[in-house]
């Protein structure tokens, strides 16, 4: 064991000495390694994964930082424990970030995109899905079909540009209880309604719409998933014995909607319904351990959940579903 020690001291000795000298050498040249020109934005990002035979790409829609979290999370619990959660999990206190996450799903007969993000031309950080998509091989013409969860802006945004459909080739899926209850609304009620009639009406000649258990495609079945809106839905995929489930806005936080499933959500409509629906969902997933992509996770917003005390624990996935 001593000689082992002597030869690392001697190595570290002699790599100690080689960086001092190039560090000297590098001095003296005047040259600045770091001085390079800033590159700017990254592409917008996608990550790939393998469902049995099916192929799912999630695509990164941006990403915003927003303050005082407890007027949007933990609204029902007090500053102390909300704090205390938040040091526990290396959390701030003033401030978070969302993702924004739609997903395409290729079955090898179809090219099924869900939801479509906030939309060309969004708030600063939102609005890269289309880049996304094309960064991942794809372009908008040959989505076949688009399914939305529910009915929020940052779902829907991405169905229009220009006053034209983005997916042009599409068919059109989502929720008979979501979009009649919007589409009954003064459409300009609010947010929604406004971009419902701009973006989600015009397409109603080409929408279906499913109930629980109404199937998009060969294994994509819808599963109602309310609370967070009235017809909130979400989707088991499954191919070759594999299982993943697009669990939309069901948790919109990795800690706070999860490891507290209870704790209120200023996005939720009716939020007793919320949570119940994210203990049964998340209970499922945790107990048949099936992996889900999360709208609002960290991108690439795919993950695991284990049972925890009287919540949940997210895991982030690896390389288990690498293709």
């Amino acid at each position: 064991m001593s000689e082992i020690k002597v030869e690392l001291t001697r190595r570290a000795a002699l790599l100690g000495a080689g960086g001092a000298l190039a560090g000297a050498s590098l001095a003296g040249s005047g040259a600045a390694l770091a001085a390079a020109e800033p590159q700017g934005a990254l592409p917008a990002a996608a990550a790939r994964y393998a469902v049995g035979g099916f192929e799912v790409t999630t695509l990164h829609d941006g990403v915003v930082a927003l303050q005082d979290p407890q007027k949007t999370f933990a609204m029902n619990v007090d500053a102390d424990t909300f704090s205390a959660a938040n040091a526990e999990n290396f959390l701030p206190d003033d401030g978070f970030q969302i993702s924004f996450t739609p997903t395409l799903v290729n079955t090898g007969t179809e090219l099924v995109l869900f939801d479509t993000g906030n939309g060309e031309g969004a708030r600063p950080g939102r609005g890269t899905m289309r880049a996304a998509l094309e960064n991942a091989g794809y372009s908008p013409e040959q989505v076949d079909v688009v399914v939305l969860t529910h009915m929020h802006p940052d779902h829907i945004g991405g169905l229009m540009e220009g006053g034209a459909p983005t997916f042009a080739n599409a068919r059109y899926v989502t929720g008979q209880k979501e979009y009649d209850f919007w589409a009954a609304m003064d459409p300009e009620a609010n947010g929604v309604t406004k971009l419902l009639a701009k973006n989600v009406k015009p397409l109603a000649e080409k929408t279906s719409f499913l109930a629980d258990g109404g199937s998009v495609a060969g294994g994509i079945t819808a599963m109602a998933a309310n609370g967070h809106t009235p017809g909130h839905m979400i989707y088991m995929i499954e191919s070759d014995g594999k299982q993943l489930v697009l669990a939309a806005d069901t948790a919109n936080h990795y800690v706070w909607s999860l490891a507290h499933p209870e704790w209120e959500v200023r996005f939720d409509m009716d939020k007793a319904a919320a949570a119940a629906t994210r203990k049964s969902v998340f209970g499922m997933l945790a107990s048949d351990k099936i992996p889900f992509v999360g709208y609002h996770m960290p991108f690439p917003a795919v993950g695991y959940v284990e049972t925890r005390g009287d919540g949940f624990h997210y895991v982030p996935a690896s390389y288990q579903l690498q293709l």
